[in-house]
């Protein structure tokens, strides 16, 4: 196997939470060191985020787009992110999961009986 088929065989466990790129070290990253080793076990190249996702049958550790990162963490994929991939790093990174934030928003509405199409 090689490629796409190789890697995803690999790639069997959770992998860490999406953080945003600190401004206090630079660019965009995948979190602080435990982080991109947990990242490195799973394949992926957390150093840095590609400008390009890599191609079906790419032979190097892969590095995921802002794109990719905003998929794993429940962007829709026609979510619009604002600036350069550093700036739009941080808006996925740093923001709360939507998923999550959907589940939240309905439980605090049952808890608070008001109806669900307020949010």
């Amino acid at each position: 196997m090689a490629g796409a088929n190789a890697w995803a065989a690999g790639a069997q466990s959770i992998g860490p939470t999406i953080v945003g790129g600190s401004k206090k070290h630079g660019g965009p990253d995948l979190g602080p060191s435990r982080a991109r080793k947990a990242w490195a076990q799973l394949g992926v190249n957390g150093g840095t985020i590609a400008d390009f996702a890599p191609e079906r049958d790419f032979a190097e550790v892969p590095k995921l787009t802002v794109r990719m990162v905003a998929r794993i963490q429940g962007f829709p994929d026609d979510w619009h992110f604002t600036g350069r991939k550093t700036a739009a790093y941080r808006q996925v990174g740093n923001a709360f999961p939507p998923p999550v934030a959907e589940q939240l928003g309905a439980a605090l509405c049952r808890c608070s009986k008001w109806p669900r199409t307020v949010l």
